[in-house]
């Protein structure tokens, strides 16, 4: 059983592991994932949600369970706002009144060193300046209270975060001036100068710490824009008919079953299938195709894509979260929700990088002191050393990039369910593609008509036509929609047979008998010259189907009939070449048709005759090669989308397949195999530079804020450089929004 929470109180990374690590110690919880980034966390096992909150209330933070509501229209409406960007004015406000008192700060504590004049009151007065400093900055302090509630109270419950590091590092510099403030009213006055107070320090690390949250948080809102987008295309009503009336009502208030009723221009409110009317819909919020799909009564219809042209009466199927449009936007956050592997090194330091931190800071001015340094300045270089040390960027650095990365593919209508299926995708070597409904369009077409003797195409058609109208095979379809396609008519024939296996008779109206069926089944009806015997043959190593027919004791000729490749294939088979990854075809098919289109692809390898129940330990046996994807569409292909490394379902397929797969291609488009394959291994790449450049910045920051290369950090500079780490994180991973995940033509 899988529970999703809201989390509240988190502040950085250190806070993030805390809580995941508390939840995962609970009896029954077998998996847990916190984000930092969208403050949820999902527990699967048999805990019981109440036991969850109270263990993550006891470390300090807050949770509530996410439930689930009936309707979709108020799920987003929840969802939505709880992706707002709620922290970026909060922190404006706090940031606007920090600077106006941290300018009157700077003035009196450095306004004398530029020459600017001071009240005759001050002028001279040390004692007066340093009250008027531990005034401005207690204030500054006041303002930017969340950093000592949440730093103090996180260091009570042993498990001290960001907050706690800039709260140390701002209160000990307030500290140490109030210290030296008292010292000069007294005897020892002549001991401290107005350079030994350092309550500029205590209000400036607060307050460029406040700019780079602000800027984080503002680009932290920008990575799930990609999500409100899609929740803001959920139609707020409906137009149902009701008793014979037209009614517009509520979106939740539309029921399976209810008929309701689009107009041009207007958005399709819910999943349904067309009842009367055509129209041309655009489908590109849902999967990012741009050239509007042409519907006809019979074909299904999706929420919040657009009805373009003519007045469509439909019947609703999915209602609710049971909607397309629903599902791709559980995809997407359940992804946010989750965490690729690479994110466990970044977890690992982070829940141990706060102690370790401040452990190195108390280090340092013990140090600087045995060293002979007077106490003020060692501690000036403890404080850097506090307010420099990021955990935040190691702890961003995986889950921008995935929501990202994840919004990109929503546009590009790739759904990645987790953020692991992200990670993996980029990685794999092998793509195992099933031939039916993937490389091939899975409907047999007519692709080419031989006539025999004086007999015209159009007379054969009309006579196989004739003959495959009254029979139900996928072939004689097929022969249907070809004869309509060239609108030609169907004779009236009688005493139509069936012959399993072999093909079809019927009397003509004159009399005359007409067969149709495989070349043992005319040969044996009428002579069969040698050159026919070769054209069929011809056909059949081509990978299609020859169907010859006859008339009394003449051969009319071969209509050749296949599930043609679609126009993508190849070039998607190529692109995945390019990538490094080889591509094995996958059928039931004879080895000569599966060799055919197998060689048509282009693919490296095929493996022809899998029955059904075959196709997943294709797959095992393949991943002894290397990391396996498995593209499909059907219901057989659910056991080896399972068990693939990376399972990708073609989103016009069964919803089995859907649920199965790691990754859902709504256009249906092949092409969109390598792009995701792109896109992997773009966010990868995103990851990997955040996580190198945190780690950098950290292994070079701490030493330099404690001046073991002979440079002295004030704290000032300290926390500005802790400040634009994260923001340069959460820049880079935005970055990706940039990248082309097409083949550059």
């Amino acid at each position: 059983m899988s529970d999703s929470y809201n989390v509240t109180g988190m502040s950085c990374a250190a806070c993030s592991a805390r809580v995941e690590r508390v939840v995962k110690k609970l009896p029954g919880v077998t998996s847990c994932a916190v984000s930092l980034l969208t403050n949820s966390m999902t527990v699967d096992g048999t805990a019981l949600p109440s036991e969850v909150i109270a263990a993550v209330e006891k470390a300090g933070y807050g949770a509530s369970l996410k439930t689930p509501e009936p309707s979709a229209q108020v799920s987003h409406a929840q969802e939505e706002q709880a992706l707002a960007d709620h922290e970026t004015p909060k922190l404006k406000r706090r940031l606007t009144a920090s600077l106006i008192f941290l300018l009157a700060l700077m003035y009196f504590s450095m306004g004398h060193m530029i020459s600017l004049p001071l009240p005759a009151f001050f002028t001279g007065n040390n004692v007066a300046q340093g009250l008027a400093q531990l005034l401005l900055a207690g204030i500054i302090m006041v303002i930017n209270q969340k950093f000592f509630i949440s730093g103090f109270t996180s260091l009570t419950h042993l498990a001290p975060n960001m907050d706690t590091l800039v709260a140390m590092g701002s209160f000990s510099s307030f500290a140490w001036s109030v210290y030296v403030l008292f010292m000069m009213t007294g005897e020892s006055a002549g001991q401290f100068a107005m350079h030994d107070l350092y309550f500029e320090s205590a209000g400036m690390i607060l307050t460029l710490i406040t700019i780079g949250k602000m800027l984080e948080a503002r680009s932290k809102g920008r990575t799930t824009d990609a999500l409100k987008g899609l929740m803001k295309l959920a139609p707020k009503t409906a137009n149902i008919i009701r008793s014979g009336q037209e009614l517009t009502v509520p979106i939740e208030q539309v029921q399976r079953g209810s008929v309701f009723v689009v107009r041009p221009g207007e958005n399709i409110p819910v999943d349904g299938v067309i009842l009367e009317g055509v129209s041309a819909v655009n489908e590109s919020a849902l999967t990012g195709e741009s050239i509007p799909v042409d519907k006809a009564p019979g074909d299904p219809v999706s929420a919040a894509t657009v009805n373009q042209s003519g007045f469509i009466k439909c019947e609703a199927t999915r209602v609710g979260q049971d909607t397309t449009l629903s599902q791709i936007i559980r995809m997407v956050s359940d992804a946010a929700a989750t965490k690729a592997p690479i994110a466990g090194i970044a977890d690992k330091v982070c829940g141990v990088f706060v102690p370790f931190v401040i452990g190195v800071a108390v280090l340092v001015v013990v140090g600087w002191m045995f060293a002979g340094k007077p106490f003020g300045e060692a501690l000036s270089y403890g404080i850097a050393v506090l307010v420099i040390s990021c955990p935040c960027a190691l702890g961003l650095a995986t889950p921008v990039a995935i929501m990202v990365g994840n919004g990109v593919g929503a546009k590009n209508g790739i759904l990645f369910k987790t953020a692991e299926s992200i990670e993996q995708a980029g990685k794999i070597q092998i793509a195992a593609l099933d031939k039916t409904g993937t490389i091939t369009s899975g409907t047999p077409k007519v692709t080419d008509i031989l006539t025999a003797g004086d007999i015209m195409e159009d007379e054969l058609l009309t006579l196989a036509y004739s003959l495959e109208a009254k029979s139900e095979h996928p072939l004689a379809r097929a022969i249907v929609e070809a004869a309509k396609e060239q609108k030609v008519s169907a004779l009236n024939v009688k005493d139509f047979r069936a012959l399993p296996g072999n093909g079809l008779s019927a009397t003509l109206n004159n009399g005359l008998e007409l067969f149709g069926g495989s070349v043992n089944f005319i040969g044996e009806k009428v002579s069969v010259s040698e050159r026919y015997s070769r054209e069929a043959e011809r056909f059949a190593e081509e990978g299609k189907t020859p169907l010859m027919f006859a008339r009394d004791d003449e051969l009319l000729g071969i209509i050749a009939v296949a599930d043609t490749m679609k126009p993508e294939s190849k070039q998607a088979v190529k692109e995945l070449q390019e990538l490094g990854v080889r591509v094995v075809m996958l059928t039931g098919d004879n080895e000569r048709t599966a060799k055919a289109i197998g060689s048509q692809a282009g693919v490296d390898e095929v493996i022809a005759g899998v029955l059904p129940d075959g196709k997943e330990s294709v797959i095992r046996s393949l991943q002894e090669k290397g990391r396996v994807a498995m593209v499909g569409d059907g219901i057989n292909d659910a056991p080896a989308l399972t068990r693939a490394d990376t399972g990708i379902a073609i989103g016009a397929g069964t919803d089995v397949a859907i649920d199965a797969a790691d990754v859902v291609l709504m256009k249906s488009d092949l092409l969109d195999v390598p792009a995701a394959v792109r896109l992997s291994r773009a966010t990868l790449r995103n990851i990997r530079q955040n996580l190198f450049w945190a780690f950098v910045y950290n292994v070079i920051g701490i030493p330099l804020a404690a001046g073991l290369w002979g440079l002295k950090l004030d704290p000032m500079f300290g926390a500005a450089a802790m400040s634009l780490s994260s923001f340069c994180v959460v820049t880079n991973a935005l970055r990706l929004n940039l990248v082309n995940i097409r083949r550059k033509s």
